[in-house]
């Protein structure tokens, strides 16, 4: 989603690395860019405006203009300012009370259900209790779709009875929460295309009877300015304490992101970045700023591992590597150990220095999940006996295989010829540690 800001103000902060020395001349200049970059992005015309006024009054300060490294030091609060610009520090919900009662609310469209689903799984995982309540009585199915994804998780849900009103489902649901001994109450509300009467009348009733701590705004972050405006009419009405941002997976400019903090003074807890559950992240402004500027974010790759790798399926593959007896089984499972981590695109993205790589080699990378799926069926369109011993795929095999997969049988060799150049590696390598080892015996 900032993938046009970013590559905006990676050039601007670039030119200025280079500067000698800075000049008021050149800082307004570069800022003029910023604040153009901004506004592309789709940033609130007022939240630019006072960005590019703070970031001046700090570039033209005695730090920077007797800096041995001038440039870097703008470079510093540009970033400084994006952080503050994103909420500061990293907010999350307050899950104190017992049980602690968290109301979802926002427009239609927006992802609410999902989310309510996400945050259900993510909250389970850590081990609490979770009740969801299906507020949401006028969209068509959507309390069905809000039972099906959490059966999917194992989480219960309070479904509303004929002719029982949203205030009375809200407080049904915090009574069975009190008497099972939930620890987290969710309450997935319904929406409208707009705001109005109705709507807030619902939302003021539920916050009369069920008092939730949390009243978090579900913005769809791909609709621009008007999620800003959204997030001040709904902070005006109930006054919201957090805003979970959905769809930053998409294409859209992002701005919204940089000014629905600014402008409706709360914090973002979390973004929806895909459609499964798991795709929900806790929103960390430093880290989101480090990314906006080419510096990566090592600290999120580092945990998004921890968490989607399976440790001790890797250790049983490097073991088999270093005897030599890989196979397209073991092939196939480390591709989507690779694909429970998220696109490559995105991977690589949080890695340092992914600003200098140049754009045809990074369309090359968008392509690549779509090959991964592609080798992914051409393996499993294989017998187990051809996974364990491919040497024995034969003309006819191939072509079996490849209609089978829905590719061609070029493509089967490709994949083959691969399997066959990192065999090969490997065998090089053990044979250059083995070299090494009989060196070290002769010294």
């Amino acid at each position: 989603m900032f993938e046009s800001l970013s590559s905006s103000l990676q050039t601007v902060l670039r030119d200025l690395r280079g500067y000698g020395r800075l000049s008021e001349a050149n800082i307004k200049d570069a800022l003029r860019h910023v604040r153009l970059a901004l506004l592309e992005a789709d940033v609130n015309y007022q939240v630019a405006r006072e960005f590019v006024d703070r970031v001046r009054e700090k570039c033209l300060g005695a730090d920077v203009v007797q800096s041995v490294t001038p440039g870097q030091q703008v470079v510093k609060h540009v970033q400084d300012e994006l952080v503050a610009l994103l909420g500061g520090s990293r907010r999350d919900f307050d899950l104190q009370a017992h049980p602690a009662a968290v109301m979802l609310l926002g427009l239609h469209g927006a992802g609410k259900t999902t989310t309510c689903a996400k945050l259900a799984r993510r909250w389970k995982a850590e081990g609490r209790r979770v009740l969801v309540a299906a507020c949401d009585i006028r969209r068509p199915a959507a309390v069905h779709q809000l039972k099906v994804l959490c059966e999917r998780e194992g989480v219960d849900v309070i479904e509303p009875r004929p002719g029982e009103s949203v205030p009375d489902i809200a407080d049904r649901a915090r009574d069975e929460a009190i008497r099972g001994r939930y620890t987290v109450l969710l309450l997935d509300t319904g929406g409208r295309f707009q705001i109005d009467e109705e709507l807030v009348g619902e939302l003021k009733e539920i916050q009369t009877r069920v008092r939730p701590r949390n009243r978090v705004l579900v913005l769809d972050a791909a609709i621009g300015q008007e999620s800003v405006e959204v997030a001040r009419r709904f902070h005006e009405e109930v006054q919201i304490t957090g805003l979970i941002l959905t769809k930053l997976d998409g294409d859209a400019r992002g701005g919204a992101a940089l000014s629905v903090v600014s402008v409706a003074q709360c914090p973002i807890l979390a973004v929806g970045t895909g459609e499964s559950a798991a795709d929900l992240e806790p929103f960390h402004p430093d880290r989101m700023a480090s990314r906006i500027l080419g510096m990566g974010d090592v600290v999120s790759l580092v945990e998004k591992a921890q968490e989607k790798v399976d440790f001790e399926a890797a250790e049983d593959l490097e073991a088999r590597m270093r005897k030599q007896t890989l196979d397209l089984d073991d092939f196939l499972s480390q591709l989507r150990m690779m694909k429970r981590m998220g696109p490559l695109r995105g991977l690589l993205d949080m890695l340092p220095g992914m600003d200098r790589i140049p754009e045809k080699a990074k369309a090359q990378l968008q392509n690549s999940d779509g090959d991964f799926r592609r080798i992914e069926a051409i393996i499993c369109s294989m017998t187990p006996q051809e996974r364990r011993t491919p040497r024995i795929l034969n003309a006819r095999r191939k072509q079996r295989v490849a209609r089978g997969s829905g590719t061609e049988v070029r493509e089967v060799n490709q994949l083959l010829r691969r399997f066959d150049d990192a065999q090969r590696m490997m065998k090089r390598m053990k044979q250059m540690q083995r070299q090494k080892g009989l060196r070290g015996r002769r010294r």
